[in-house]
């Protein structure tokens, strides 16, 4: 993959750029994604994934979950400027190497073949616990959720076994035990 040139994805004296994980808790209201999706473009932040979804129908709350890569200064930045748009409630940055977060993505894979191939991809898939959604004598649709790194694995491992299509979502991510983030 090529190297951005956005000025502000370079490591500066402060610090060297690592993955995180913003979360934002929005208004459910019409344009609030382009206004928080605007504010990376416009700055020339990277979005890795992205994935939205309401979280609360009685309070109109939507939870945007952010997989972006910056120095120290940069994710400050980030968190700065999204604390200040009007329809955000809160901003949270989970550390991809935080114990105390559970991230995850879910992935969909098609694979298409004969059935020794399809029983060698079937194998493979129940080390990440992957539940088959659809199933025909000559294919099979899955259902997998691990960290991005295991399905990127997967993803590798199961081409040469007829993998035709793959479908992902963006990371997600969640305390563990009885804590919940507050601001």
């Amino acid at each position: 993959m090529p190297k951005s040139r956005s000025a502000y994805s370079q490591p500066s004296k402060f610090g060297k750029e690592d993955h995180h994980i913003i979360v934002v808790w929005v208004d459910n209201e019409a344009g609030v994604l382009a206004r928080v999706i605007g504010l990376f473009s416009g700055r020339g932040y990277n979005i890795e994934s992205l994935a939205v979804a309401e979280i609360d129908k009685k309070k109109h709350l939507s939870r945007i979950t952010i997989v972006t890569k910056g120095t120290p200064e940069v994710i400050q930045q980030i968190k700065l400027q999204l604390g200040k748009l009007i329809p955000v409630h809160k901003v949270a940055d989970f550390s991809r190497n935080d114990p105390k977060i559970l991230f995850k993505e879910l992935a969909l894979l098609k694979i298409v073949g004969v059935s020794k191939k399809l029983d060698k991809a079937k194998k493979l898939c129940k080390k990440y616990n992957g539940i088959i959604l659809d199933k025909t004598k000559k294919s099979f649709v899955i259902q997998v959720t691990a960290l991005r790194r295991e399905i990127d694995k997967l993803v590798v491992a199961l081409k040469p076994l007829g993998l035709l299509s793959v479908s992902r979502t963006g990371a997600v991510a969640m305390t563990k035990g009885k804590e919940v983030f507050t601001q």
